[in-house]
């Protein structure tokens, strides 16, 4: 996407994407679903890290995390308001032209996924500093605002990646620590999904909460920790959920439910952990961007089998290490937080803030320079004048002699 404008890549492949799902109502047998499902998913790889990478090119500190909470919550909205499409889809449309009630949910989903894709060529404004020429609703003087938001916070505007970028990036212990924190976060608070499909709009609104916290704050660790620390959200819930498992007859059925709702409050975590990527790097947009698709490149890579391991349907409902490990990953998580807060205190934040001088003293002078051309242009102007006029003058004189 650092390549491609956004506006064309992530519509692109949004109607890719559309197009692969209304091909899953032709399927006549598994391996024609399993190849379409690695197909879909490359499509899918590329919408989340893209609009995260989008949000980071946009806003400045106090505004990052409410607006990738609104983002992530969207997500939870989508998947409540899933479910009554499907029951309607399947109730109204099951059987007509001939085709099952599964097959017209794949239909009506390509659809409506490749209509909002080709609004997207329109829509998606791309980067402050090579705004898209399609979206008619955004103004230039938009894409000057931002530009002169983001240079007040130090921002960078997002160039392509490089080789030479992608390497000193990964030789960056930054990526690592964050990557393991994303991936830990995640997988520490994902056995939320196995209380039920109709819990999934529960956790819609702590994302706000969370994300308007952490802008209003100026500050994302000490958030992140209490979501995740006995602060009493995530790791209670793991030991609830442990004791429960081990002892079902003797702990209350009612604290199980608990501890599902309460787990809900700790899914917040993921638009404070890339606001805080943004905070730290904000001087490095290659690196950010890797940073973003590696976390989620890992996770997704690692949750393929561990998932499997830790939460294995045959236990359900009673897990033998999904809970155990759920502890300990959100006691990592806190563990990070605050090793991560540490070092930015004591070499982060003063690199960041002799990048700021420098780019302070290198803007100071381009407006010096902008002013002298500014004056010298006035300069040669007048004296264009100025000779026009005399030679005016010297003709004039010279008809009159003659």
């Amino acid at each position: 996407m650092t390549h491609v404008r956004p506006s064309w890549w992530l519509p692109s492949v949004e109607i890719v994407w559309g197009i692969i799902t209304g091909l899953f109502a032709l399927t006549r047998s598994a391996k024609q679903v399993y190849v379409l499902r690695a197909f879909l998913g490359l499509c899918e790889s590329a919408a989340y890290p893209g609009m995260i990478t989008l949000f980071m090119s946009w806003y400045t500190p106090t505004e990052m995390a409410k607006r990738i909470g609104f983002y992530h919550s969207c997500q939870s909205v989508g998947q409540m308001l899933s479910g009554a499409l499907q029951a309607a889809i399947i109730n109204s449309l099951s059987g007509k032209s001939g085709l099952a009630g599964w097959r017209w949910l794949f239909v009506v989903n390509a659809i409506i996924t490749v209509f909002w894709g080709f609004a997207g060529y329109f829509m998606i404004p791309d980067m402050p500093n090579k705004p898209n020429p399609w979206s008619f609703w955004f103004k230039r003087v938009h894409s000057e605002l931002a530009l002169g938001r983001l240079a007040r916070t130090n921002r960078v505007d997002a160039k392509p990646i490089s080789w030479s970028g992608a390497r000193r990036t990964f030789a960056n212990w930054l990526v690592y620590v964050i990557a393991v924190l994303y991936i830990a976060m995640v997988l520490g608070t994902s056995g939320a999904d196995y209380f039920g499909l109709f819990l999934k709009s529960v956790h819609t609104g702590d994302v706000w909460v969370w994300a308007y916290m952490s802008d209003f704050f100026r500050t994302r660790w000490l958030l992140i920790i209490l979501q995740e620390f006995p602060a009493v959200i995530a790791i209670t819930v793991g030991i609830i959920m442990s004791v429960w498992t081990a002892h079902p007859q003797n702990t209350p059925i009612s604290a199980a439910y608990a501890a599902y709702f309460i787990q809900r409050i700790a899914l917040g975590t993921a638009p404070l952990i890339w606001a805080w990527l943004s905070d730290l790097s904000p001087t490095d947009p290659e690196g950010r961007t890797l940073i973003v698709g590696a976390s989620i490149a890992g996770y997704y890579s690692i949750s393929a089998w561990s998932q499997v391991l830790l939460w294995p349907a045959s236990q359900a409902p009673y897990y033998n290490y999904g809970w155990q490990s759920a502890c300990a990953l959100c006691t990592l998580v806190a563990i990070l937080c605050v090793v991560l807060r540490i070092m930015d205190v004591r070499y982060l934040a003063p690199k960041r803030k002799a990048d700021a001088q420098v780019a302070a003293v290198i803007a100071e002078e381009a407006r010096g320079l902008e002013d002298a051309y500014k004056k010298l242009d006035a300069e040669t102007r007048v004296s264009r004048v100025q000779s026009a006029t005399t030679q005016n003058h010297d003709s004039s004189a010279e008809v009159q002699k003659s």
